[in-house]
């Protein structure tokens, strides 16, 4: 799967541009706002002055990585703060690769694209295991795929664009793949705020040398704009990584380290339990929309999309566009991530208006 241009724009574009109201469902932007600590954690580090306005340490403020630390159960020396999640997947990516035990890089069909992106860009092989129906895989699958080539595999829990969770059995055996395989696992888990099943397992559970994780606030607190996430592994790869976050980065943003280190001293759980909540309420009403319209989807177990097929109606870009122009709902191009979806379409269900998204995609399609 080659990936040059994020479709993500260009449909994100083609729907601004459209002469009608259109609701936007393509991107994972948050749309309920982020929790009062995070604008107050602005405001004071704004207050500190110039002397605070320099460059932070190469590898995230000192304080803010011992908090990651402490909340994951990890040394701080194993806590890499990064440009977002896509900044963590990078140098971990990176990481697999430059160790020269292999250059095939193993994900799942259907898989968000920028991975295939990173791969092709990092130098590496592009390798993928389809996921089943609901986007759960068969870790006997991912064995089969992985080799003494194979430098690293990875996966993203809960799934975007399934929704899958990736149960417990499942994550203890690709931590086992990559060790057998002298491969690195790495489990992307931007997602893990929004677990619906109860399920949801972090590679973390596992002490393994094989194994990195990665995140970011973007999604848990809702600020994407502020591109603060962050990489755990063992030290061995930490060191190398935070090298190679110095030469592509120098550094993450200050501001946006100090402001998510107060939010997460000082934000209620509350927060994160009522976001689950307005989620749930969103997924119900939009899968019972597409019931109306005769769809077949996935429900998601963590996340916020929906994939969604409709009869007749292949998930290529060309239909995304029609449903802009005809519909009114902007969504993803199911062959935007992967061979397997290609009849499919994503729906981000991030957005106040997605019970008449559903009905409007109803109304289209009965």
């Amino acid at each position: 799967m080659e990936y040059e241009e994020p479709l993500f724009f260009r449909v994100m574009k083609y729907a601004a541009d459209a002469d009608r109201d259109v609701v936007d469902m393509v991107s994972g932007n948050p749309d309920w706002g982020s929790p009062p600590a995070v604008s107050e954690g602005l405001h004071a580090y704004a207050d500190t002055g110039g002397d605070d306005f320099q460059y932070p340490p190469s590898e995230g403020l000192r304080e803010l990585r011992e908090e990651i630390a402490a909340r994951r159960g990890v040394d701080v020396s194993q806590v890499v703060v990064t440009n977002g999640g896509g900044g963590a997947n990078y140098l971990a990516m990176g990481r697999a690769l430059e160790r020269g035990t292999g250059d095939e890089i193993v994900m799942t069909d259907p898989v968000y694209p920028y991975y295939p992106g990173k791969t092709t860009m990092l130098g590496g092989t592009q390798r993928f295991v389809v996921a089943d129906d609901e986007g759960h895989i068969d870790p006997a699958d991912v064995r089969e795929v992985a080799s003494e080539d194979t430098a690293c595999i990875v996966v993203n829990t809960p799934n975007n664009p399934t929704g899958a969770v990736y149960p417990e059995e499942t994550m203890a055996e690709l931590v086992a793949i990559a060790e057998d395989n002298d491969a690195i696992l790495v489990s992307d888990e931007v997602y893990d705020h929004f677990d619906f099943s109860g399920e949801f397992t972090s590679a973390l559970e596992y002490d393994s040398p094989h194994r990195i994780v990665t995140n970011s606030f973007s999604k848990s607190l809702a600020i994407t704009g502020f591109r603060v996430g962050y990489a755990i592994a063992d030290e061995r790869h930490a060191e190398p990584m935070k090298s190679r976050h110095m030469l592509t980065s120098v550094a993450g943003s200050r501001p946006s380290q100090a402001a998510v280190l107060h939010a997460l001293r000082n934000t209620d759980p509350d927060y994160y339990e009522d976001t689950r909540a307005l989620l749930r309420e969103r997924i119900a009403a939009f899968t019972e929309a597409l019931d109306a319209a005769g769809a077949e989807y996935t429900t998601p177990e963590g996340s916020f999309y929906v994939m969604a097929r409709f009869p007749g109606f292949p998930g290529t870009l060309e239909n995304v566009y029609e449903l802009i122009d005809e519909a009114g709902v902007a969504g993803m191009p199911g062959a935007g991530f992967g061979e397997s979806r290609t009849d499919w379409l994503r729906f981000a269900l991030v957005t106040p208006r997605a019970q008449e998204a559903a009905d409007r995609l109803a109304d289209y399609f009965a």
